[in-house]
């Protein structure tokens, strides 16, 4: 951020306190004030949920915009996992204590808005006419409502199919041709297994996660609504509705199918259980994040070869694309215009082509500015992981319409969904009643949301 705009805009908001007298000492303590025309230094605090090696990388990002310039001082602060980080949000603003810059999962887009603690990007946009069409669609328009863009894109992942290349020549399938449909994907899993003397599954030729991620995925391959009033996004959802208009019941039937043909493998709920057995050759396909490709490489370390596809389809005219998952940033709104305009200059350079490369390049999610391809680290990435393109002509392949359903109480439902699919696979109930089950708690959570946040 130039000095120039710092030092005005600080100046105004000097101005403006001395004029309305001792009533705004607090607030004038709390923004920095001048000396002369010179602007003091801003601090803004960033709240995130990455761990491990994303971390190592986002910490770099930061640093690097430190250092950028003089103006602003940013201090990232780990939260822990994205469910941690929004509750410790949600605590913080009881007292105001929160962050400047507040990186939310992509499901906490709804309470985001709703908590009305927030200011949305599209207001920097329009005052600066900063050009969006250098970022990719398809993020923004998830973050999109009321024709007003939330939060800045910055994290953005898709599901892909994992597979086995070495296994599918072995089995006599194409090893360049992955599964097109679920139907596709039961009549190789049956080629793909594999059993000891003893007639122990070795390798299953297909799992899935039971995560609510890729059933929410699923659904929009069908070109179904999760939720009415559009998805949410016309106006707040009252209600699911996948388990009345059957894109969730064809799913789940097709789910349990493959499960109960003894050719598909069950791992369970933790995504990374199922990860781990493609990895250990124990599974010859597998759905997972665009961002676990890095470490999916990293793990089966060159002792098959690694291909990727698109997301099945769930039926063979299905016309759906793929949603978006991982998280954007957050202005918060805590009545200090410094700290906002600091923290829109943040999230410009966050987003900027060339630190998008280093992010694509380190961690495996999208780059969300379009011209970070143009750059050396991005084609050097393709060319070191060339499986990668899958993930981007995906994106690119679907539509802004494939944008997913927003909901304030979507942890809560994902955990119905996940808890019944499982009840269901296990032969507790049908894929009816799972659905129905689930469509019970999901609602009821929304009415009383609805009821809050009127």
């Amino acid at each position: 951020m130039k000095k120039r705009l710092v030092s005005t805009l600080l100046a105004v908001m000097v101005s403006a306190s001395m004029l309305s007298g001792c009533g705004s000492a607090t607030k004038q303590a709390s923004s920095k004030t001048v000396t002369g025309a010179k602007a003091e230094h801003v601090n803004i605090t960033f709240w995130h949920g990455m761990g491990g090696n994303l971390g190592v990388s986002l910490n770099k990002l930061v640093k690097d915009f430190n250092n950028s310039q003089k103006d602003i001082t940013v201090t990232a602060q780990f939260q822990g996992d994205y469910d941690a980080a929004l509750n410790k949000l949600k605590s913080s603003q009881l007292s105001n204590s929160g962050p400047d810059v507040m990186q939310c999962y992509d499901i906490g887009t709804r309470y985001m808005i709703d908590s009305k603690a927030i200011v949305p990007v599209q207001n920097f946009i329009d005052k600066e006419k900063y050009d969006t069409s250098v970022l990719e669609p398809n993020l923004l328009a998830y973050y999109t409502v009321d024709k007003k863009l939330n939060s800045m894109p910055f994290n953005s992942s898709t599901p892909i199919l994992y597979y086995n290349k070495t296994a599918f020549k072995a089995a006599g399938l194409d090893p360049n041709t992955p599964p097109k449909t679920l139907t596709e994907v039961e009549t190789m899993a049956k080629k793909l297994l594999k059993k000891d003397a003893s007639g122990k599954v070795t390798q299953y030729g297909y799992a899935m996660p039971i995560y609510a991620w890729f059933f929410e995925q699923f659904m929009i391959k069908q070109g179904k609504n999760y939720a009415n009033n559009g998805n949410g996004r016309a106006e707040a959802a009252t209600t699911v509705e996948y388990n009345k208009n059957g894109g969730g019941l064809t799913l789940l039937n097709e789910w349990k199918k493959l499960v109960d043909s003894g050719d598909v493998g069950n791992f369970g709920r933790k995504t990374e259980d199922t990860q781990n057995a493609f990895m250990a050759g124990n599974t010859a396909m597998y759905l997972d994040s665009t961002a676990s490709l890095s470490s999916v490489l990293t793990g089966v370390n060159k002792k098959f070869e690694v291909g990727t596809g698109f997301l099945p389809k769930v039926n063979s005219i299905d016309k759906g694309g793929v949603s978006i998952g991982g998280a954007s940033l957050w202005i918060m709104d805590k009545k200090d215009e410094a700290k906002q305009q600091a923290s829109w200059e943040f999230l410009k350079f966050m987003v900027s082509a060339k630190e998008q490369a280093y992010w694509n390049a380190n961690t495996g999610y999208f780059p969300v500015n379009k011209k970070a391809y143009d750059l050396k680290e991005v084609k050097d990435n393709l060319v070191k992981y060339p499986q990668f393109q899958t993930a981007i002509d995906q994106l690119h392949e679907s539509t802004p319409d494939s944008k997913g359903a927003l909901l304030g109480v979507f942890p809560e439902a994902r955990a119905a969904t996940e808890t019944n699919i499982e009840s269901m696979l296990g032969g507790k109930q049908t894929p009816q009643e799972a659905l129905d089950n689930a469509s019970k708690t999901a609602n009821s959570a929304i009415e009383k949301y609805n009821k809050t946040n009127k």
